[in-house]
């Protein structure tokens, strides 16, 4: 019953099915609307008015600046920021930040420090993401076994995903999700603290002939699962 809205979706599943080593599918997704929206506003979009009207007003936060700056368009990355220092400057007005420092261009400036258009772009079509894994679910039966078959589910995309799946799903099939989504968190964090744990033993001498065993990454892979991988590994 593949659509287009559903490709991604699936091909993200069917690629963290295949290698375990790609963690969470949800991670990977949000990884690759990252590529693509730093693509978008650094390719031709960047001159498209509407698109230029929302960067200058929101500007980016300091991680998203630096992927950016990392893809080395520096004309592109000049011209983002030329129009968007215009909007900044326009928003300090000595004179009513003087008068009084809770005035609207005090707010408008406190506001671009929460603000990220990358973010928000990405945030948008996450949720989309997370919506149409919950429509697979229930319409799939090979998603079903797709879903069971992931190595694991982060913990704030595992929040998501259950929470939206709660208020969406009819009972007894959400229960079934749930159990099954429960059942791989289960699974994927007995091991992970069995590997945490010999992990912390490899530093006491006594354990010094022993193989480190699939402990030696533990660490890393433990603040992957408890707080998400955003970071672009490709």
């Amino acid at each position: 019953m593949e659509q287009i809205f559903t490709i991604p979706v699936n091909e993200e599943f069917d690629a963290c099915r295949d290698d375990t080593s790609l963690g969470c599918p949800f991670c990977k997704l949000y990884r690759r609307l990252q590529r693509d929206e730093l693509d978008i506003i650094l390719g031709a979009s960047m001159m498209e008015p509407d698109i230029r009207m929302k960067t200058n007003e929101i500007g980016f936060c300091n991680k998203h600046y630096g992927y950016m700056l990392s893809r080395k368009r520096m004309l592109g990355m000049g011209l983002i920021l030329e129009s968007h220092l215009a909007e900044v400057k326009g928003k300090i007005t000595k004179k009513a930040l003087l008068k009084d420092p809770s005035a609207p261009s005090m707010a408008a400036i406190s506001k671009l420090n929460g603000d990220c258009y990358v973010c928000s772009r990405i945030r948008r079509n996450l949720d989309g993401m997370i919506s149409t894994a919950v429509y697979l679910y229930e319409n799939d039966d090979d998603f079903r076994r797709k879903f069971a078959a992931q190595p694991y589910f982060c913990l704030p995309h595992y929040t998501e995903l259950i929470t939206y799946a709660s208020k969406k799903m009819n009972k007894k099939l959400f229960r079934e999700m749930f159990d099954i989504a429960q059942s791989v968190e289960e699974k994927y964090i007995t091991s992970l603290s069995g590997d945490v744990s010999w992990f912390c033993k490899k530093f006491d001498y006594r354990y010094d002939e022993e193989p480190w065993y699939n402990s030696k990454d533990s660490v890393q892979r433990s603040i992957k699962f408890l707080t998400g991988s955003e970071e672009d590994e490709e």
